[in-house]
């Protein structure tokens, strides 16, 4: 199965600069109807697309631009945004100008729709892919998964520690991987990430009583404080007063109890940071999963997801 990757992920590639930087580059790339990459430096009132070579500069007609857009299925705001951004397209022809030198003209829209129909129409739930984050939302966070194409990461798929808003886990630009959750019948792919992350007890085990260690404040209640060690990882401390959500915290780990999913903590100090979240830890470094249990075997609960074959 091919694999399209997100804009961005092809711009700095030998072949992708070979193919960009010379007449000859683009009549090849035309030919063979490679996906080449360059970034867009403007959208004209008509919203067309200008992308720069820097030998000459390429025409992505309206149109062309997006998935969507001829027939009204999508919004000019899928053009207008990739204004400074590296874009994806096939090269449809090498127009001739009257005062001499070429006209480029690009289909941004033709190498999603192969995306669409070469890579993303034949996976499956469970299978893992890359993504490329684009915008953060309250309510989750869009993903690139090939060429520009747009998927959701709800925000209660993102982790298993509570975040306020998805903010707190990513920043845009971040490449990521995912896990395709399900496709609905639109085609359109929902995505889930918190199982990439690992499992209660691959966490715990990461930490030991007796430690002091950091962590971010994520819940307050009456009865103790959450505090996330790990994305996947939250243990409750003892009520603490002037404690808020998104502090930083250095907390001292009092026990583990794998038959309780517990952990518990007493937060030494808690504190302002503007500290970025930390790298992501992947512990599954597959491509396909069929079934991921985040409860522990002694635990009286499960705590899963499985991935149903459509």
């Amino acid at each position: 199965m091919s694999v399209y990757l997100p804009e961005g992920r092809l711009l700095d590639t030998p072949e992708n600069i070979r193919s960009i930087s010379s007449l000859a580059g683009l009549t090849s790339a035309m030919a063979q109807g490679t996906i080449l990459e360059a970034r867009a430096v403007l959208c004209d009132y008509e919203h067309n697309l200008v992308v720069d070579f820097g030998w000459c500069r390429g025409l992505i007609p309206r149109t062309e631009g997006a998935l969507g857009i001829a027939e009204g299925a999508t919004r000019d705001i899928a053009i207008i945004s990739r204004v400074n951004k590296p874009v994806a397209f096939v090269v449809r022809e090498l127009r001739g100008l009257p005062e001499g030198g070429v006209l480029p003209i690009l289909s941004r829209s033709l190498a999603q729709q192969r995306c669409q129909t070469e890579y993303l129409s034949r996976l499956m739930p469970g299978d893992v892919i890359p993504g490329r984050v684009t915008h953060l939302e309250p309510f989750g966070c869009f993903v690139d998964i090939g060429c520009g194409i747009p998927s959701l990461i709800p925000i209660d798929q993102i982790s298993v520690s509570r975040i306020a808003h998805p903010r707190d886990r990513f920043r845009t630009g971040e490449d990521i991987r995912a896990v395709v959750r399900s496709r609905e019948d639109t085609g359109r792919i929902c995505l889930t990430h918190k199982e990439l992350l690992g499992s209660w007890e691959q966490n715990a085990s990461l930490f030991h009583p007796g430690e002091t260690v950091a962590g971010v404040v994520r819940t307050v209640e009456d009865y103790g404080v959450f505090v996330e060690l790990t994305p996947n990882l939250a243990g409750l401390a003892e009520p603490c007063q002037g404690v808020e959500p998104g502090q930083q915290a250095s907390v001292y780990i009092k026990s583990i109890i794998p038959h309780k999913m517990k952990i518990k903590l007493i937060i030494v100090d808690a504190f302002e940071a503007p500290w970025s979240p930390a790298p992501l830890r992947y512990f599954w470094e597959g491509e396909h999963m069929d079934h991921w249990q985040y409860s522990t075997p002694q635990s009286g609960r499960v705590v899963e997801t499985v991935f149903a074959e459509e």
